[in-house]
């Protein structure tokens, strides 16, 4: 699977543990900001745009605590997010809101959680039917 990723500075080292697992696990990754962007409405705009037209790739974007990332990700028309700190709702995201895009925070998430979490975001896809209500109404706003 194709999946894009970026930071700012403050998140890149967590960005660098989650780009490694990806490549384990033999995904493509895609890194928006090989050098950090300047500022996390950077690279989440980077990461979202590039969702946008990509539409069966799915992303990561860091930052200090994630949620600088959501707001700004939140912002695009088009694009469901979640600000992740747990396993289980990465997984629950995926499957019933059909998001596209994980941020997390380097400040908050270790290492272990955060491969946790891309496993569970990646394990199954969105199972659409009765949840889709709910994502067209989401994707009509911004």
């Amino acid at each position: 699977m194709r999946i894009v990723i970026g930071s700012d500075a403050e998140g890149t080292s967590l960005k660098e543990v989650v780009a490694a697992y990806l490549h384990e696990l033999g995904h493509e990754v895609v890194d928006k900001t090989p050098e950090p962007a300047a500022d996390f409405v950077d690279s989440t705009l980077a990461v979202a745009h590039d969702l946008l037209e990509n539409p069966d790739s799915l992303g990561f974007a860091f930052d200090r605590y994630g949620a600088g990332s959501y707001m700004t990700a939140c912002k695009v028309k088009g694009m469901i997010a979640c600000e992740c700190s747990d396993e289980r709702s990465a997984y629950m995201t995926r499957q019933h809101n059909n998001a596209r895009l994980i941020t997390m925070g380097a400040g908050l998430v270790g290492s272990d959680l955060a491969r946790g979490i891309v496993d569970e975001f990646l394990r199954e896809p969105y199972a659409g039917g009765r949840h889709q209500i709910r994502v067209d109404m989401l994707n009509e706003m911004a």
